[in-house]
């Protein structure tokens, strides 16, 4: 026995088919909307399918849609029955139909269905006929192709609409999708009616999302902006509302946030590293005065000993260790952007070479590739600032790979549309791009979000400072760049570095490693006249003690106001100023504009905690005399002070 199944909301033609095709000895099934259509359809196999085009809950024309995408349903003979089909003219072809039968007075109707049923057993499958049964009984109805156009409008409405629209039954079945769901959702639109909202949402959101619209179809009460949630690796805002009694459909409205969001998290994260960065900034100086009244102190204890003394390698040590803390503060200044220094043009090639040499000779079980571009431009950078960069990239990559790996870098050339970012607005008219790719242990999101930060570290306590790739933010972010990092567990690391292109490559500098430490010959003075303004009384005790053993005459001030009043009363006796760049109440540049004001050839001597980038290299452009960084050395300081009074 052959079965047939009746698509149709109207009851009576329901009942209508039924008796006809029934006395004419079919199994016949029967259904009021598309949705349940595809129930039946997923446990029954029709031969014959007469569907409807307007219906509630999926109309006829996406079910035929589906059910011509069900494998077993490949065969079946698929008809249109329908009111409208005078005014589709495209249905057949559109739809992969076998006939179509418009929808006449009931007797002329029954002909017309037992004629297409018997061509059907005759010659399955006709293929998009052109003719419509019983067009010639019907007459045109200008009000159906009124409304037609009318639905028509709504629907290009909807499908332009960026947002994702369901409709949903009152049990939270899909029943229709715009085409920004469909994109939203990844999933075709045959595949997503019929199916659970919330099952299209990740596992661990599903039980909330339920909660949510059930609470919401139960009150009758619209939700707005709930979430975010997640679909397909996006994320969305959620919201309802039920239609107009006496239905009980909802229509839910997806808002894709993922751009929004991400680049809200973006800004919080610089804001953050922002804040992060002035406060390390402040550390690191704060810092560097506490080792400078160390070194000061051992400078003026190494001063009258000789190499045989009990105390001198001890004294040499702690010498050491104070150069030590000093680069910690370095890579601290290069996070809070306040350490590059001494920008030239730099053949980043040559330096990715010399590095990764270093590292090769140091990690053994490491395998090294590059594909350097030739011709690569210089970049105009601090050497030291991107010999810091890439050893700390290359020991990170190196630290991921304890049992073993490989090492990928490469450089090339970059437009700005390809290094152009949400959080990155280029500025420069060419890129140079390095990546930096390991195959380490990779990490998850929770520390993907960290990496940047100081002192933040996955390393077990003593084998690491948080301080390495935090310089490295600070650098590339010190230079107008930009750095993004790719990471998966398991599967390695990318860390992708934008920096400006700058001058001629021909101008480039050597890239050999810093040179050993060697102490230097320290010479005295000749009595000159120097006026030590320094906020901090150790710092100013330890200054005036080194100054005069190098047999300097000093004057000394605490605040920018008394080095005004002894300058004012003595600077026709004062040779050189050594100012302290930070202090409270007038500023080092303001102290050094009014001092410039007092006496225009002044020779001004400036140091800070922080390195000579920002105010300080300001107040040098402005005429300032020289800059030495705390801390410093005696025969630092000696060779500072020659070189300015010798001018």
């Amino acid at each position: 026995m052959r079965t047939i199944l009746v698509v149709d909301n109207d009851k009576l033609i329901l009942a209508f088919m039924e008796d006809l095709l029934e006395k004419e000895g079919y199994r016949v099934l029967t259904a009021e909307d598309g949705l349940s259509a595809l129930d039946l359809l997923r446990e029954h196999t029709p031969d014959v399918i007469f569907v409807d085009l307007v219906m509630p809950n999926i109309s006829g024309e996406k079910l035929c849609r589906i059910i011509r995408g069900m494998p077993h349903l490949e065969n079946a003979y698929l008809v249109i029955l329908s009111a409208i089909a005078a005014e589709r003219r495209d249905t057949p072809s559109m739809l992969d139909i076998d006939a179509q039968i418009a929808k006449t007075p009931l007797a002329e109707m029954a002909r017309n269905v037992l004629a297409v049923l018997k061509a059907a057993e005759s010659n399955p499958r006709q293929r998009c006929p052109e003719r419509i049964a019983g067009i010639d009984s019907i007459y045109s109805r200008g009000i159906t192709r009124e409304l037609l156009a009318f639905k028509e409008h709504f629907e290009l409405i909807l499908a332009g609409m960026s947002e994702a629209i369901f409709e949903l039954t009152a049990e939270k079945r899909i029943v229709y999708v715009n085409p920004a769901a469909v994109s939203l959702s990844g999933i075709p639109e045959e595949c997503l009616l019929g199916e659970m909202l919330e099952d299209l949402f990740v596992p661990r959101e599903r039980s909330t999302i339920q909660k949510l619209l059930d609470a919401s179809v139960h009150s009758r009460t619209p939700i707005h902006r709930a979430g975010p949630y997640s679909i397909n690796h996006r994320k969305t805002l959620l919201n309802s509302f039920p239609l107009p009694a006496p239905t009980e459909k909802w229509v839910v409205i997806l808002c894709d946030v993922t751009e929004i969001m991400e680049l809200e998290a973006q800004l919080i994260s610089a804001q953050r590293m922002e804040a992060v960065g002035t406060l390390a900034a402040g550390i690191a100086h704060d810092f560097n005065n506490l080792l400078m009244n160390v070194q000061g102190n051992v400078s003026l204890m190494l001063w009258p000993l000789s190499e045989d003394h009990p105390h001198y390698e001890r004294l040499r040590k702690i010498e050491a260790q104070v150069r030590n803390g000093s680069r910690l503060t370095s890579q601290l200044l290069g996070y809070a952007r306040k350490g590059r220094y001494d920008v030239r043009p730099l053949d980043l090639n040559q330096l990715v070479r010399d590095s990764a040499d270093t590292l090769v000779k140091t990690r053994k079980q490491i395998t090294f590739r590059a594909e350097l571009e030739a011709e690569l431009p210089a970049v105009d950078a601090d050497q030291s600032q991107m010999q810091q960069l890439l050893l700390n990239l290359f020991v990170n990559a190196a630290d991921a790979m304890l049992q073993g790996g490989e090492l990928f870098v490469r450089t090339r050339k970059a437009t700005p549309a390809e290094v152009s970012r949400p959080a990155f607005e280029p500025g420069a008219e060419c890129y140079v791009t390095l990546s930096v790719h390991d195959t380490g242990c990779g990490m998850d999101l929770d520390t993907l979000e960290r990496i940047f930060e100081p002192f933040f570290t996955t390393k077990a306590p003593g084998q690491g400072t948080g301080l390495g790739l935090a310089s490295v933010y600070g650098i590339v972010k010190g230079h107008n760049g930009h750095i993004e990092v790719r990471s998966e567990p398991g599967r390695g690391s990318v860390f992708t570095v934008h920096l400006p292109a700058g001058g001629d490559r021909n101008e480039s500098l050597e890239t050999g490693g810093q040179a050993p430490y060697e102490e230097e010959s320290t010479s005295s003075g000749g009595r000159e006249c120097i006026l030590l303004i320094d906020d901090e009384e150790r710092i100013r005790d330890v200054g005036r003690d080194l100054l005069e053993a190098l047999d300097y005459r000093v004057l000394a001030a605490e605040s920018g106001s008394e080095a005004m009043e002894v300058f004012t009363r003595h600077h026709a006796s004062i040779d050189l100023v050594l100012l302290d760049m930070i202090m409270p109440g007038m500023s080092g540049g303001e102290l050094f504009d009014k001092l410039k004001a007092v006496d225009p050839d002044v020779r001004v001597l400036l140091a800070s905690g922080y390195s000579l980038d920002g105010e300080a290299g300001e107040i040098v452009q402005r005429g300032c005399s020289g800059f030495i960084q705390k801390p410093f050395r005696l025969h630092e300081l000696s060779t500072k002070i020659r070189e300015i009074l010798h001018t």
